[in-house]
């Protein structure tokens, strides 16, 4: 019940802590919402529905509608080899497709790991070019593609990249218009310009040994694919909705979206 809910978040539920925005759906509808803590410790601005959050990894299944609705309308195939899209990643023998990306049988090891190898840190910003040389640079896979799952940071990474290049436009900018405006999400965006203005946006916020709080690394990391949405607890109803509507596209999207991977073996993994 609502009681125990407000009781998860009581540690957060007070004017000085980040805290939590909150929705539960039923029927497509929400039954409780709620906003526990502040939404900015600095002006003290309570969190609501409303507020704008990065949304972190929940960014990969939009990133993986994209592609999907880019492959509808003929930018793409989802069968096809990341090197005609990104022909400066080497050829590691085996082709990689778009398909084994979006179910991370790829092999292609995590930017972030090669970037905390390197020594780098995600407080920089690293421009897209930078990322795609990292990857680059990498000898060889971690297994060969379709043999094994293993969740990857760089396969959304690049296809936000295939995004682009194949439809010209940034996927910021098709997405909006292929997924966040016709189901009127208003207060969504992928965040690829870390100088825009987002309003209702909260910064992220991390615990200190001592007690108190520090600004987190995604208030100002703008790469997109793999991370980089913002979005509203009010927004995800609309998302949600769709998963029973199906408005987007030709039709397809939520069949593509529900099919599980498979592996060269036959195995089908949880991944979809």
């Amino acid at each position: 019940d609502q009681q125990t809910v407000d009781q998860i978040f009581a540690t957060y539920d007070k004017a000085g802590s980040p805290g939590c925005a909150l929705g539960v759906i039923r029927n497509g509808a929400f039954i409780y919402r709620k906003g526990y803590g502040a939404a900015s410790l600095e002006l003290g601005v309570t969190l609501s529905s409303q507020s704008v959050f990065y949304m972190g990894s929940v960014s990969k299944q939009f990133t993986a509608a994209s592609v999907v609705l880019a492959a509808e309308q003929g930018f793409l195939s989802l069968d096809d080899n990341i090197r005609k899209y990104i022909p400066e990643l080497p050829d590691y023998g085996h082709p990689i497709t778009l398909r084994q990306m979006l179910h991370h049988t790829s092999g292609f090891r995590d930017m972030l790991d090669l970037l905390d190898i390197a020594g780098r840190s995600l407080l920089d910003l690293h421009p897209t070019s930078e990322l795609i040389d990292l990857v680059a640079r990498q000898h060889a896979l971690n297994y060969d593609p379709g043999d094994e799952y293993l969740y990857s940071n760089t396969n959304y990474f690049l296809l936000a990249e295939v995004v682009k290049r194949s439809t010209k436009k940034p996927l910021s900018v098709f997405a909006a218009e292929n997924l966040f405006q016709p189901l009127g999400m208003t207060h969504t965006r992928f965040y690829d310009d870390h100088t825009s203005v987002v309003p209702g946006r909260i910064p992220a916020y991390g615990p200190r040994s001592d007690g108190s709080f520090r600004v987190d690394w995604s208030t100002s990391y703008d790469k997109v694919g793999d991370g980089g949405l913002m979005s509203s607890v009010d927004d995800l109803l609309l998302w949600d909705q769709n998963f029973y509507e199906n408005r987007l596209g030709k039709g397809t999207l939520l069949k593509e979206m529900q099919m599980r991977g498979v592996l060269n073996n036959g195995k089908q993994i949880d991944y979809a």
